[in-house]
């Protein structure tokens, strides 16, 4: 593949680097510890099912949904927006 200045292998360095960015972010959104057994946004009461079945959980389903939506429509970052971006 022809890089123009870049030496050998730095777009599939940026790759690399782009994934293991990813991984690191959704492994540090991963909730840990005691779950709360009311949602710290509406104060509803968390279900037993799901405070067993995601250690750390802090956010009834509804709320969880909401928070997930907000944070994928600020997390789309277009790394192939330009050949520029491939070689930082």
């Amino acid at each position: 593949m022809a890089t123009g200045w870049a030496r050998d292998g730095a777009v599939q360095d940026q790759i690399d680097a782009s994934v293991e960015d990813e991984v690191a972010r959704a492994r540090s959104r991963i909730p840990r510890g005691e779950s709360r057994t009311h949602c710290d946004e509406c104060g509803a009461e968390i279900p037993a099912a799901r405070r067993a079945a995601v250690p750390g959980v802090s956010h009834c389903v509804a709320c969880q949904q909401e928070i997930d939506r907000e944070q994928q429509a600020c997390a789309s970052v277009n790394r192939r927006g330009s050949k520029d971006s491939q070689l930082r």
